[in-house]
């Protein structure tokens, strides 16, 4: 019970400082250029004798991309829909979650924990449809697309860490452990966001 509540605090102050962050043109860069250094000594922590290029590029990239995104609304849009996810994603498989995705990875995570997830991207989008200054498809298109790519960021992270055979990251966010395991399922949403806005793909 302790460890729940720390958990949930702790991910509360998460969310309200990178939501803070993301729209503060003075603090942005720094906040994210310090979460990608520490991702960094992170990964490179857990891989320590492994092959570390393809694990770094995993890393660094996002954390790159990221300043080049011009619109600090898409990108926070982006968060709040990853955020979206894991939560209902966590809650329906808990609930109903029997067919596991990559058990070998991730043991707990399932396709109707996926598919929960997924359904409250897309009623999150609707219902905030005002509030988002794009067309209802690229929306809903990034609705769909993000609970994917949240989820081969979370794979790829845990993937890592199963083969260094450690739990988690860190331990800088009480109860949930490092910045990577909080960031792991952003990691391709990001470089994918940059990609879409510069071939005016989302508008």
């Amino acid at each position: 019970m302790k460890n729940l509540a720390t958990r949930t605090y702790s991910g509360i102050l998460y969310v309200l400082l990178m939501w803070y962050m993301t729209l503060s043109k003075f603090w942005f860069s720094p906040f994210f250029i310090f979460l990608g250094l520490v991702s960094i000594y992170e990964m490179l922590k857990v891989r320590n004798s492994k092959t570390k290029f393809f694990a770094l590029l995993f890393v660094i990239c996002p954390f790159i991309f990221i300043h080049f995104i011009k619109d600090r609304n898409i990108l926070l849009y982006i968060f709040i829909l990853t955020w979206t996810f894991d939560s209902f994603a966590y809650l329906v498989g808990s609930k109903f979650g029997k067919n596991k995705m990559f058990p070998n990875i991730s043991p707990k995570k399932s396709w109707e924990g996926f598919c929960g997830g997924l359904i409250a991207c897309v009623i999150l989008t609707i219902l905030c449809l005002n509030f988002i200054n794009y067309s209802f498809l690229s929306a809903l298109i990034v609705s769909i697309v993000i609970p994917f790519t949240a989820s081969l960021g979370d794979f790829l992270a845990s993937y890592y860490k199963r083969k260094s055979n450690v739990k988690d990251y860190g331990k800088i966010i009480p109860g949930h452990g490092g910045v990577l395991d909080r960031m792991d399922a952003l990691l391709i949403s990001i470089p994918l966001i940059f990609l879409l806005e510069n071939l005016s793909l989302i508008n």
